[in-house]
């Protein structure tokens, strides 16, 4: 707030002054705001085990709601009615599109995949 003791005319010179000597705050490209080769590479390698997660988690979702291990295992033996449930041909379909799904999100991500320079 300019000074109420100044005239109005050097109030308005002292608050120019005062911006002026105020660093911009506009973004310019420069190496500095680069990534780090660090970054790069944290960078690369969360894209890369995102892509493997979602590969191996579709292709089991693919094939093991289709094998006998799926409805014989040690945690459905006490649920029969989730048991029949599971074991239905609809959810078993469910779980493989859910599968190929999967892999399809992770091989985009990876088509997709561009460096930030």
């Amino acid at each position: 707030m300019p000074d109420p003791k100044l005239p109005v005319d050097e109030g308005v010179a002292m608050s120019a002054q005062s911006s002026a000597s105020q660093p911009a705050t506009t973004v310019i490209d420069s190496p500095a705001l680069a990534p780090q080769p660090a970054h790069l590479w944290l960078h690369r390698s969360s894209v890369f085990l995102f892509v493997l997660i979602s590969a191996v988690a579709g292709v089991l979702l693919v094939i093991l709601p289709w094998t006998p291990e799926w409805t014989d295992n040690y945690l459905l033996l006490s649920y029969p009615s989730l048991r029949t449930l599971i074991s239905t041909g609809f959810f078993r379909g469910l779980c493989s599109g859910l599968g190929l799904l999967d892999i399809w999100i992770g091989f985009w991500e990876a088509l997709h995949y561009h460096e930030h320079q």
